[in-house]
């Protein structure tokens, strides 16, 4: 009964929560300088001769000029009647309390809008781009519990051993250093940069992709997510890593454990069948928000790095082109799914550790 008032409770909370974000960021990105109606008039005016976007039309893409970010009031000297249209064609005809409640009533019944420049539905391009991010983040995640989760306990039994020791300054080594500077560096040692040419440059598949067999396929996909994974695994297994083998330690020098090993049980039964549950709680319980922070957060600059059409670029994109119907939609998409994330870390760790006293923590 506590549990599932506790639930209730966070549930309710989720919406003036999720509100107040959007709103936030409402106020921010309505505040900066070079909107969609100042870069359509600048495109109008040839001063971004690199962009190919047709106002309100249907365009595959836009490149905007480094002036507009700056504050440049493109509407100046402008013929008011074309002014007054491409406000209300961008929607800013009405006041912007209007468009915030206009947008909260749509995003209820997951009306996201459709781009400003590519005339396409939003939902239809975070579904389209959606399976580049998924590729690259389940692929970083699955190979970072893999690696860190045995490497942390193997470094916790041997704890200030050679290997711990040489082990930790890899660590600390690999996250040291930044994704994208990695990211940089394996282009140049295996993508064709400097040395070998064993690696794809970009994309996620080759373009004989759909001429290929079911094992080709994978083989292919394989091939070109190497790198992009390599360097988004270097700097995420480290905390992991230290993360498991610090759980581990504090759970060995507990009471139950000299117990367990004073009543005869051996080694392993003590470490897999006592220590191991207890252990791996902050790390099981951290698994919904290590996802979504892999997929929607860390690989952003990977995938501009290494030309993948993902949600990161996505977005990336939407904010420099100023595409507010997709920089909404995704931060309001992109905010739920981590509201909902947190929660269901509670919850998880209140299905490892029954223990956890759910009527005392904050609502």
């Amino acid at each position: 009964m506590i549990f599932n008032s506790y639930i209730a409770r966070r549930l309710l909370l989720i919406i003036p929560t999720l509100i107040g974000i959007m709103l936030v960021n409402f106020l921010i990105i309505q505040a900066a300088p070079g909107g969609p109606v100042d870069q359509a008039i600048a495109r109008m005016s040839g001063l971004d001769s690199g962009s190919v976007a047709n106002i309100g039309g249907g365009s595959s893409g836009t490149t905007i000029d480094p002036s507009l970010q700056t504050g440049f009031q493109a509407s100046r000297g402008i013929d008011p009647d074309l002014l007054k249209e491409l406000n209300k064609q961008f929607g800013f005809d009405k006041p912007a309390h209007v468009r915030f409640l206009k947008m909260l009533r749509d995003y209820a019944t997951l009306d996201f809008g459709d781009s400003f420049y590519q005339d396409v539905p939003v939902v239809d391009l975070v579904l389209e781009r959606l399976p580049v991010s998924l590729s690259l983040g389940s692929a970083t995640l699955l190979i970072v519990y893999l690696i860190s989760i045995p490497l942390g306990i193997k470094k916790a039994i041997g704890d200030g051993s050679p290997f711990d020791v040489w082990t930790s300054m890899v660590i600390l080594i690999a996250y040291a250093i930044p994704g994208f500077v990695l990211a940089m560096l394996l282009i140049i040692l295996f993508c064709g940069g400097e040395f070998f040419d064993w690696f794809p440059l970009r994309g996620l598949v080759s373009d004989n992709y759909a001429n290929l067999s079911f094992f080709e396929q994978i083989i292919d996909r394989v091939h070109h997510l190497a790198m992009p994974v390599a360097a988004m695994v270097a700097g995420s297994f480290a905390t992991l890593t230290m993360l498991s083998k610090n759980s581990f330690l504090d759970e060995v020098n507990k009471q139950y454990v000299v117990t367990a090993k004073a009543k005869g049980a051996s080694e392993l039964r003590v470490l897999y069948g006592h220590v191991f549950r207890n252990a791996m709680l902050i790390i099981i319980a951290g698994f919904p928000a290590a996802l979504l922070s892999i997929l929607f957060t860390g690989s952003v600059l990977i995938e501009v790095i290494f030309s993948l059409k993902g949600i990161g670029l996505l977005g990336f994109e939407a904010i420099m082109t100023r595409d507010y119907p997709i920089v909404f939609g995704t931060l309001f998409a992109f905010t739920l799914l981590g509201l909902v994330a947190q929660l269901i870390t509670d919850i998880t760790y209140m299905l490892v550790d029954p223990r956890i006293d759910f009527d005392t923590r904050g609502g």
